[in-house]
């Protein structure tokens, strides 16, 4: 072959090199999927995803350079959520973060062989993703954000920033909430000891929301405990709003709840998740098996309570009582 041939021959091969290929020399470019159920304009979401991206870049993992991430938003739709799975899927990704229970089932449902991450399913054994917390078995790991006595710690806290409580509503969308018995054992044991009325308000739409606290309010004593659930996530605004017009004392196990004039949340940082998700996706394209890395519990727990709302609400808070929080809204 003659050399200008041979040059000729070289430069077209180079044009036609996959970026993959041509980024070998420092290491090859890893591909990792994100589905997300929320709206892509919530300030949240965003703030998780820059801390799972940041601890990512931490680890030596630098977009543009050895790592593209292919992000997906769905709002709580479970067949919108599958559709974006299975395209993420077919992107065959080296791994995939699943933001929650809703997620998870849905990447679940497209793949057995790619590793799945989740960064806050409440129940992973209950939801069919993992065998064991210590040794999940299949292709899904992760970190849970709230263990089953929760349930009971949220009655308890209610009670006691309003006294007047003798009714709690448990608001909740079937379609996206982890299952619900695994809070119910403790949710009714402290019920039982606090003489409080424990019910269920399922709900399939935002609209019906209303109608849950209308009813709460009707007589005096009623509260709402608003579940770990991605359709209650992203309607957070819109409970917050109606147990304010209602007059419904109400606790989430979101910070953001009372950070965003919600009365009182108690529950898992949500950015530590995602820092913690990041370095699970670092192992597994280091080669650690998701089979292999156990499903974690929460490592901190946060209770943040909104004064200026506890006072709109005609609820005295005690001193002790504040500074048992961990953040306090003024």
């Amino acid at each position: 072959m003659r050399r200008r041939e041979f040059i000729t021959f070289i430069g077209g091969a180079l044009v036609g090199w996959p970026l993959t290929a041509r980024a070998q020399q420092g290491g090859p470019v890893r591909l990792i999927g994100v589905l997300m159920a929320q709206v892509e304009s919530n300030s949240a979401a965003q703030s998780w995803l820059a801390a799972f991206r940041d601890e990512l870049a931490k680890l030596g993992w630098k977009e543009g350079s050895n790592l593209r991430i292919e992000l997906r938003w769905s709002t709580d739709n479970a067949e919108a959520l599958r559709k974006l799975a299975k395209e993420l899927v077919d992107l065959r990704p080296d791994a995939i973060l699943g933001r929650g229970t809703s997620e998870t089932i849905a990447l679940a449902g497209e793949t057995k062989t790619i590793p799945i991450v989740f960064a806050a399913v409440s129940d992973p054994i209950g939801s069919g993703f993992t065998a064991s917390l210590a040794r999940p078995g299949g292709n899904i790991t992760g970190f849970t954000n709230v263990e089953s006595t929760l349930g009971g710690k949220w009655v308890e806290l209610l009670k006691e920033i309003a006294p007047h409580t003798v009714r709690v509503s448990l608001l909740f969308n079937p379609k996206t909430v982890a299952p619900l018995q695994f809070y119910l054992p403790s949710i009714q044991t402290a019920a039982k000891s606090l003489a409080v009325q424990v019910s269920t308000a399922p709900v399939h739409a935002k609209e019906e929301i209303e109608g849950v606290m209308a009813a709460l309010a009707r007589d005096p004593g009623g509260g709402l405990i608003a579940m770990p659930d991605t359709f209650t996530g992203a309607n957070l605004g819109l409970i917050i709003a109606l147990a304010a017009r209602y007059r419904v004392p109400a606790i989430s196990y979101a910070p953001l709840y009372a950070e965003s004039d919600g009365l009182i949340a108690y529950g898992v940082n949500f950015v530590g998740l995602f820092r913690q998700a990041a370095g699970y996706i670092d192992r597994i394209l280091k080669g650690a098996k998701p089979a292999d890395l156990p499903v974690q519990l929460p490592a901190k727990l946060e209770m943040v309570i909104n004064l200026k709302t506890a006072k709109a609400l005609g609820l005295n808070i005690q001193d002790s009582f504040l500074l048992r929080a961990d953040k306090v809204i003024e």
